[in-house]
């Protein structure tokens, strides 16, 4: 039986670890911040607590039962991070980190420290310092909203749908504006730096105004 000290540790040390990690993931305002993940750690340390320690109480062999239905019970709740839209899976990242979360939690949970300790660090690295070489590297594509304003936006509507087409690069939100005497071709698209400079490039010309913002709300 463990003594209540030893379980006060287990839970502070994992409540912290879920800090930690929730820490990082409010500096880049993604969801499941500094509260879910302490929450996370710290349900998943005392279910592993409990099905030991009721399992002795009743001397019931099956000591990981409550435990087991932990991994089931977490993908619920990271199944509700993800979302989908027109540009594809959003929440990936979130749902991953909730579900590794679960696992530190239950390693700190059954008095693995050093294992959860380790885990954190690792999962912290994926996300401080892979994450940034991402960036930097320009590996993932993000969502950008392009706009060009024009006085022929006729002929700039028909050279944006085949240069699309060419890049295999598909559109949302499509649309062909007015704004006094100029039209507005405005749409999304999931794009590359890569591609994103060859469509400005392509299109950027004299009569046509063009901008390229990234759209608010995305979330990993």
């Amino acid at each position: 039986m463990l003594s209540f000290h030893e379980i006060f540790l287990r839970m502070f040390f994992a409540a912290g670890l879920g800090v930690a990690i929730g820490v990082e993931r409010d500096l880049r305002r993604r969801p499941a911040g500094i509260r879910t993940s302490a929450f996370v750690c710290l349900a998943t340390a005392l279910f592993t607590i409990l099905s030991n320690e009721l399992a002795r109480m009743w001397g019931d062999t099956s000591g990981t039962r409550i435990a087991s239905n932990i991994v089931q019970g977490i993908g619920f709740l990271g199944a509700g991070a993800i979302l989908k839209d027109n540009a594809g899976l959003l929440g990936m990242t979130t749902a991953a980190t909730i579900f590794v979360e679960a696992a530190i939690g239950m390693a700190a949970g059954g008095g693995m420290y050093k294992v959860a300790a380790s885990a954190t660090g690792i999962v912290l690295f994926a996300l401080v310092v892979l994450g940034w070489g991402a960036e930097k590297l320009h590996l993932k594509a993000r969502v950008r909203v392009f706009r060009f304003t024009t006085s022929h936006a006729e002929n700039v509507a028909t050279e944006i749908q085949r240069l699309m087409a060419s890049l295999k690069v598909s559109m949302n939100h499509f649309r062909v504006s007015m704004a006094g005497t100029n039209s507005i071709v405005e749409f999304e698209a999931d794009v590359s730096v890569h591609q994103q400079e060859q469509i400005v490039q392509q299109l950027n010309r004299q009569g046509v105004v063009t901008e390229v913002v990234p759209v608010e709300g995305r979330h990993e």
